[in-house]
C-alpha cells in the first residue's frame, strides 16, 4: 500500500490512518467525514487524495486493515501458542489487560461495529481478520475436543465470547461481561489441555 510513497509520504499516510481510527473510535465512522480527518491530520484536501485516491472509502479501508493489524498484535506472541492450559491463561490475562486499558474506545469495537460495515472492502478485511484469529485459535484447541467441526465450533464460541464481551463493555463501560464469557468459552479446554 506504501509502495511508491517517499519515508516522508509514508509517514504523513500512517499518521492520517492513525489519526482517523481514533476519530473513529471515538465518534464512529458515519460521523467522521474528510473535513473532519483533514482538520485532526492538519491536511490539504489534495494531500489528502493524494494518499487516498479513491477517497472516504479507501481512507476507511486502510483504517479497517490498520486496526485488525492492531487486533491481532496485541495477541501476540501469546496467540501464536495456544498449547497448554497455562498458555490460554496468559492469553486471556492480557486479552482482558488489553481491554481494560481501552475501554470503550477499543480498536475491535470500532472495527466490527463501525468500519464493518461501510463497504464490501471493509468487511472482506474484519472477515479476514476473524479467519486469522479463528486459524491461531484453532491451532491451539487440542485435537481431542472431538472433530475438526467441534474445534472449529470451539474456537468460533471464544471469538463470540470476546466480541460480545467488547460490545457489551463499549455498551456499559465494563470488563466484567468480557472476563465472564471468555471465561466459560474457556472452560471446556481446561481439561484437554496440559
Amino acid at each position: 500500500m506504501n509502495r511508491g510513497l517517499t519515508a516522508k509520504g509514508a509517514a504523513t499516510r500512517r499518521r492520517i490512518v492513525e489519526t482517523t481510527a481514533l476519530l473513529i473510535r471515538e465518534h464512529g465512522a458515519a460521523e467522521t467525514t474528510l473535513e473532519d480527518i483533514r482538520a485532526a491530520t492538519g491536511t490539504s484536501k489534495s494531500q489528502l487524495f493524494h494518499y487516498f485516491p479513491e477517497g472516504r472509502t479507501a481512507v476507511l479501508v486502510a483504517v479497517a486493515e490498520y486496526e485488525a493489524a492492531q487486533v491481532l498484535e496485541v495477541q501476540r506472541p501469546y496467540l501464536d501458542d495456544l498449547s497448554t492450559w497455562n498458555s490460554w491463561q496468559i492469553w486471556r490475562k492480557n486479552l482482558l489487560a488489553h481491554y481494560a486499558e481501552f475501554g470503550k474506545l477499543c480498536p475491535l469495537g470500532s472495527l466490527t461495529s463501525e468500519l464493518g460495515k461501510t463497504s464490501p472492502e471493509t468487511t472482506a478485511v474484519v472477515t479476514e481478520m476473524y479467519d486469522t484469529w479463528e486459524a491461531a485459535l484453532l491451532r491451539g484447541v487440542p485435537a481431542s475436543t472431538g472433530s475438526a467441526l467441534s474445534a472449529r465450533k470451539r474456537a468460533r464460541s471464544i471469538l463470540a465470547a470476546v466480541q460480545g464481551g467488547v460490545m457489551m463493555l463499549r455498551g456499559t463501560g465494563r470488563l466484567d461481561y468480557l472476563e465472564a464469557a471468555l471465561d466459560a468459552a474457556l472452560e471446556p479446554l481446561r481439561s484437554t489441555t496440559t
